[in-house]
């Protein structure tokens, strides 16, 4: 539940040389594991993040690039990205790097002297105008009627100045104020929400200042259930059997129970909380072990007896130290030798290139290949693909299958020479 017209409350990441600092102009390391950082903003109630880059050289910025990647990738809310926009190629790495928008600084001359060009390119609804006063918003009206979607206005303290001449929604910047100020301001009508250091230093506090503007009749994102626990058909001991899956993997982790407390607080807090029926108390998953489970989805099933809980593991879901709760195997009717799962034989055979690159083994192609180098591997993509073309104009449709399968096998020798996996590919796939 994200409704276009909502506010919208967002943390701000700033990235300089491989670490989270406090600010543009403040470079105090706040965190060596910025995509750690931002599951961390993320996974409490912020509608999205922020991240600056603020590379001051063309190898910093792909560094940067590469680190974005990892944060799109933990982030569980969508990610803006900003900083070192020189041409519209700059635009393309953060979109690419999974940014569902990027900001670009009027203020900056090379970034305002493109933004016609990537909202072309990309499409309005891609680009964020920044500007540093609301006299820049004057200024460029025209523009960012045509080209932007919304305004970033770095110094917030004009905020309402700038909702009045802007024509599209206005995400002031604060630093660290009331809470009547931050009410005041998101009660104005063309304010899109709030950003900067106000909700970064509140990040665990989102709920609670959500919940204070519903109050004050300001519309914002709240996850709220479809369903009470009492629609639910409980056992004798009133409790709802929950099945653990996670999210990313789809692998099953664990089974648990929920009684209606446990119930309103994980989906109040965000992170999985049980019934513990040994204990016979309400527990929170990873409260000692720190191995915390935070929601994604809930879902009942047909009967409205069991919970389907998608969650994101953090370390190990087993009390055993496993990463799931189901590995002692009782029997097993796949009986034929190289019976595969079709969805994870790319995964399988990948598994396969690797080993064979760490562990060799003689007389085996792979090694081969990895022993003449990439320049051989290449060759050989090269050659497959050329092979899958000739085999195209051929009427009988075995032979191309045939030639893909060679030709994905050495494209998967490439990834695991260049350390790429399935998983960057699949997702690459999907922010496309």
């Amino acid at each position: 539940m994200n409704p276009v017209n909502a506010k919208k409350l967002m943390p701000c990441l700033y990235l300089y040389q491989k670490r989270a600092v406090a600010g543009p102009t403040d470079r105090r390391e706040v965190s060596l594991n910025p995509s750690g950082l931002a599951e961390n903003y993320s996974l409490g109630e912020c509608d999205r993040l922020y991240v600056m880059d603020l590379s001051e050289t063309d190898q910093e910025q792909e560094e940067a690039m590469d680190i974005l990647r990892e944060i799109c990738a933990a982030a569980v809310v969508p990610v803006v990205g900003g900083g070192r926009i020189r041409r519209m190629e700059d635009v393309k790495k953060l979109l690419y790097a999974g940014c569902s928008q990027a900001v670009l600084d009027l203020s900056k001359e090379e970034q305002a002297a493109v933004l016609e060009e990537v909202s072309l390119k990309f499409g309005k609804e891609k680009i964020i105008a920044a500007a540093e006063g609301p006299e820049q918003i004057l200024k460029k009206q025209q523009e960012i009627a045509a080209f932007a979607s919304e305004v970033f206005l770095f110094h917030g303290a004009g905020g309402r100045e700038a909702s009045l001449v802007s024509p599209v929604p206005v995400t002031p910047f604060l630093p660290e104020v009331s809470l009547d100020k931050i009410m005041e301001m998101l009660a104005l009508p063309n304010i899109g929400g709030l950003s900067g250091q106000v909700v970064t230093e509140n990040a665990d506090n989102i709920g609670a200042i959500k919940k204070l503007c519903l109050e004050n009749g300001i519309f914002v994102t709240q996850f709220r259930p479809l369903y009470r626990f009492s629609d639910f058909k409980t056992g004798p001991d009133g409790l709802v059997p929950v099945v653990v899956q996670d999210a990313k993997t789809d692998a099953v982790l664990m089974v648990a129970y929920m009684n209606e407390e446990a119930y309103e607080r994980t989906i109040e807090g965000g992170r999985m909380t049980y019934y513990s029926r040994s204990r016979r108390s309400l527990w929170l998953k990873g409260e000692t072990s720190g191995h915390y489970q935070y929601v994604h989805s809930l879902t009942a099933d047909c009967d409205m007896d069991t919970i389907l809980a998608r969650v994101t593991q953090v370390g190990a879901a087993c009390h055993t130290g496993s990463y799931s709760c189901f590995f002692n195997e009782i029997l097993s009717r796949s009986q034929k030798a190289g019976q595969h799962n079709p969805l994870k034989v790319f995964e399988e055979v990948f598994s396969v290139i690797e080993d064979r690159k760490i562990h060799p083994k003689e007389g085996s192609y792979t090694n081969y290949l990895f022993e003449k180098g990439i320049d051989k591997i290449l060759k050989k993509v090269g050659e497959e693909a050329t092979e899958i073309v000739i085999a195209a104009k051929n009427p009988n449709p075995n032979e191309i299958k045939y030639e893909i399968a060679d030709f994905l096998y050495h494209i998967m020798v490439l990834m695991a020479e260049k350390g790429v996996t399935w998983e960057e590919i699949t997702e690459e796939l999907a922010k496309r």
